[in-house]
């Protein structure tokens, strides 16, 4: 997984003072998607991780002025919070994952130690809605020889790509 934060922007509010929203550009498994999240959203990941895994420093709560060059180091402190916490955990929690909008199998183990993101999601809601029949959890053609399970699957796969039709004698 890689995440960036390639830009922000300010947004105006009636209710409220403006406030800067962050676009996380998240690449898994090939496919892109963004997310839009505040600072405040940040802030609340961060003190939630904190209480089951090592994480590194975020950037200061408080800042002076909103200048873009003040929210500019902003971004990129963001984006390398981020990008450490993926680095710094092998597996990483369920609530970190939902914060990305990533999917992920609730059976997973140590994704549920953290909890969700959202504490109001009920534990149906995280439930797929079908089971898988099979599941890599690394890719099949770069795994070891000496695997567990025949590699019948994956040579009829490579038969049939590399020789699709019968050659005649």
């Amino acid at each position: 997984m890689e995440v960036y934060i390639p830009s922000f922007r300010y947004e105006e509010s009636d209710l409220e003072r403006g406030y800067t929203v962050f676009k996380i550009e998240v690449l898994m498994n090939g496919r892109k998607h963004f997310v839009e999240k505040r600072y405040s959203e940040f802030h609340a990941l961060h003190k939630k991780l904190k209480k089951c895994i090592k994480t590194p420093e975020i950037p200061s709560k408080h800042v002076r002025n909103w200048v873009p060059k003040v929210l500019e180091q902003r971004r990129q402190g963001l984006e390398t919070y981020l990008q450490a916490v993926i680095l710094e955990n092998e597996e990483l929690p369920k609530l970190f994952l939902d914060f990305l909008n990533v999917r992920h199998l609730p059976s997973l183990p140590k994704t549920e130690s953290c909890g969700s993101f959202d504490e109001t999601e009920s534990e149906e809601s995280s439930k797929l809605s079908h089971q898988p029949v099979l599941l890599f959890l690394r890719d099949p053609y770069v795994l070891p020889a000496a695997s567990d399970f025949p590699n019948v699957v994956i040579e009829g796969v490579l038969h049939g790509i590399f020789y699709p039709h019968p050659q005649p004698r």
